[in-house]
């Protein structure tokens, strides 16, 4: 059931995510049959910061790291949100589970539904993504200054007129207002928070050759916010094509930071042509871009280690080892014939018999 959520969220968060706007989003899920979780559950995003839970045993706002200055008015515009999902949701899984033939077993319907604020105050669409089973229904948008209604082809065919009429004008007397005022309250009090900016640190680490004999670069973006980034790989300073860069999902950190990491693998021809590469980064808590560069260079295999070594060690044989015998050999033959310590030796025993000669004399 989680990864049903999942597939869900992850397919539509990149496209929420917008440098110049704010957006608050309502992920639900409504379960039809046994199970041991809450029948309907749903979690409130500002950005992309959870803000509060809310589920069909509580029935209650469950706060998250903070709590609100106008909480009544804040339960009430949401719980009329949320009563409003409930229904339609339950209602909804019933007509698919007919359209479907599922008659048995647990069934869940999944929904990603809310609405953006861009600069100014101007209120942006307002967005409904169905998921019924894991399968997607496509997408809902209803602009709030047209007044319009555009519904996926399964909507269409399955709703009759006076049900699109109910929908559109739920979505424009219920659904736009109190979404788009949630959203400013709630962006108001956490203001600090959603608008706060955390520069990345930035590392492009060549790995290991490869079973081609080539390298993998990695390109490593972390500790960064807001969560969007733009993040290049370039060869010689032009853009790597993406169908050979791996990876490039935006994934949480647990400090509430984002990462992102980019890979490319390197063939040992490219090592051969000794390319410049290049990680650049650009993001909102930046002046300037950050460029990382590397020139990347054919590895020594094991073959040619094994030949190294196999010379080195003829040389230290060969050369190194009879010199330093020739050296110490002669050192030694040298102070065997005249040392320093013998002479002053002899010379202090001369002395020493001369002058008790001249004493036994002198007596």
């Amino acid at each position: 059931m989680k990864r049903l959520m999942c597939l869900c969220c992850v397919s539509v968060l990149p496209y929420l995510c917008s440098t110049d706007s704010h957006s608050l989003y309502v992920f639900s899920m409504f379960i039809f049959g046994k199970t041991p979780f809450p029948e309907f559950s749903a979690v409130v995003m500002l950005d992309d910061v959870q803000m509060l839970y809310y589920d069909s045993d509580v029935k209650k706002l469950i706060y998250r790291d903070y709590k609100p200055a106008h909480e009544d008015t804040l339960q009430k515009d949401l719980i009329l949100i949320f009563d409003h999902q409930y229904r339609s949701m339950k209602n909804w899984v019933l007509v698919l589970a007919k359209h479907y033939n599922v008659t048995h077993g647990v069934n869940v319907q999944q929904r990603l539904a809310g609405c953006e604020l861009f600069d100014k105050d101007s209120p942006g669409m307002l967005r409904s993504w169905e998921a019924f089973n894991g399968v997607g229904q496509g997408e809902l948008l209803f602009n709030s200054q047209l007044n319009t209604l555009t519904l996926p082809a399964l909507f269409t065919n399955l709703w009759d007129t006076f049900k699109k009429n109910h929908v559109q004008w739920l979505y424009a007397n219920v659904y736009s207002p109190v979404c788009i005022k949630a959203l400013k309250d709630l962006l108001h009090e956490n203001r600090n928070q959603i608008r706060r900016k955390v520069k990345p640190r930035v590392r492009l680490l060549q790995k290991a050759p490869t079973h081609s004999g080539g390298a993998l670069l990695t390109c490593l973006a972390t500790g960064f916010y807001p969560r969007h980034i733009n993040l290049t790989m370039l060869r010689d300073g032009q853009p790597v094509t993406e169908e050979r860069v791996i990876g490039g999902e935006v994934l949480p950190n647990g400090d509430g930071t984002y990462q992102m990491r980019k890979r490319l693998e390197v063939s040992a021809e490219e090592m051969r042509e000794k390319h410049n590469y290049t990680c650049a980064v650009m993001h909102l808590s930046l002046d300037n871009k950050i460029d990382i560069s590397m020139e990347i260079r054919l590895p020594v295999d094991a073959s040619t280690m094994t030949v190294v070594v196999m010379v080195l060690g003829l040389v230290v044989v060969c050369v190194i080892v009879p010199v330093t015998v020739f050296l110490v050999y002669r050192r030694k033959r040298n102070g065997a014939k005249k040392s320093p310590l013998v002479t002053y030796t002899s010379v202090c025993s001369n002395v020493q018999s001369e002058a008790s000669s001249d004493t036994t004399t002198t007596n």
